[in-house]
């Protein structure tokens, strides 16, 4: 019996094994090509959005689907701007938070009077309409401790947690309420889950010390009030030191970097954390349709048994160079390969 990609999902995201590995192309800037629109344009418009992920959905079989645009979009709602690139995501503009007496003048923005956040959550209501409850919608925020990084730039921040501990806690506390207004909006339009962006709770950016005084805090009390369960992504940085803490944060599952071997990572959640990963994004541009298969099945043998594993990138955005021939490499491998039950596996060798 054919299963919906929710109810794959559900199972896979609960340590069940459903019909086959759930699996996602994160390739969100790749409708533009197909539509013969730049980037900027195609991110111009709420219903470009709804066409990409659909023409998505039809190309590669993704199990979830996502309208967020852009972590830049972030900045645009707080009133700063983005820069937008022929072959890549836009990156914010110049910071809002110019000195750290900026803050004590900082509100933050209500989501239904933002025009830019305003139309994401119209591309989250038109795209729910048109796939109902059939394929997941994932809502993304940032996190109150990763924001700062993209509103006041990272050594700006760091000086801030070094030496104005009384301002940093004014921001996380404006960031949290814009986290969790953003978050439960998007959850009220129609998305089904939310992703958590949090590249800074990653060892790989902030030491473990202030992982565990600020980025802890700020999650469980965002986690705690958001209307749905909620997923950290780590943007490709490495989580095996911080599971114990992304569990005790409250969140169902955490990315897989490209630089961590899935088998460990998967012991080390201990059955409370699902994992989503690892394929490594950035060599993608470099793969053969070969290489493609044969890291769709590394990442299946180390992580998918047993459930509690959806094949993704590692970074939640495949490049712009990235072919077509290899995305649908991967997800030909992903079907493939990843059909319950792995019997293969007693004759596989990496």
């Amino acid at each position: 019996m054919t299963i919906t990609s929710a109810e794959r999902l559900r199972l896979a995201l609960s340590h069940k094994e459903p019909d086959r590995v759930p699996y996602v192309i994160a390739a969100t800037l790749h409708p533009a090509r197909d539509m013969g629109l730049s980037i900027k344009e195609y991110f111009s418009r709420p219903e470009n959005i709804v066409e990409g992920q659909l023409r998505l959905h039809r190309k590669y079989g993704n199990d979830m689907l996502c309208c967020y645009p852009f972590a830049a979009i972030e900045c645009i709602a707080w009133g700063g701007e983005a820069f937008y690139f022929d072959q890549g995501p836009p990156n914010c503009g110049a910071p809002i938070i110019r000195q750290p007496e900026d803050i004590l003048y900082l509100e933050p923005p209500r989501v239904y009077e933002s025009p830019a956040l305003l139309d994401n959550l119209k591309a989250i209501a038109d795209l729910k309409a048109c796939v109902g409850d059939d394929v997941p919608i994932s809502g993304v925020a940032v996190s109150p401790f990763s924001l700062p990084i993209m509103q006041m730039g990272f050594e700006a921040y760091l000086d801030l947690i070094c030496e104005r501990p009384d301002l940093l806690e004014r921001l996380f506390q404006i960031n949290a309420s814009y986290c969790i207004e953003w978050a439960n909006a998007q959850l009220k339009a129609g998305a089904s889950a939310v992703m958590y962006s949090d590249p800074a709770f990653s060892p790989g950016i902030m030491s473990q010390d202030l992982i565990q005084k600020y980025g802890t805090p700020a999650a469980k009390q965002v986690i705690s009030r958001i209307n749905s369960s909620a997923m950290i992504h780590l943007a490709s940085a490495r989580g095996a030191a911080v599971v114990d803490e992304i569990i005790q944060a409250g969140f169902f599952a955490m990315s897989a970097s490209a630089d961590e071997d899935l088998s460990e990572l998967k012991l080390a959640c201990k059955g409370k954390l699902a994992l989503v990963g690892n394929l490594n994004a950035l060599l993608m541009s470099h793969w053969t349709e070969k290489d493609a298969e044969a890291a769709v099945k590394k990442a299946i043998a180390q992580a998918a048994p047993g459930g509690g594993f959806v094949l993704s990138d590692n970074h939640g955005e495949i490049p712009f160079s990235v072919s077509e021939d290899i995305l649908l490499a991967v997800s030909e491998a992903a079907r493939r390969w990843g059909q319950y039950p792995l019997n293969w596996l007693a004759d596989y060798e990496p």
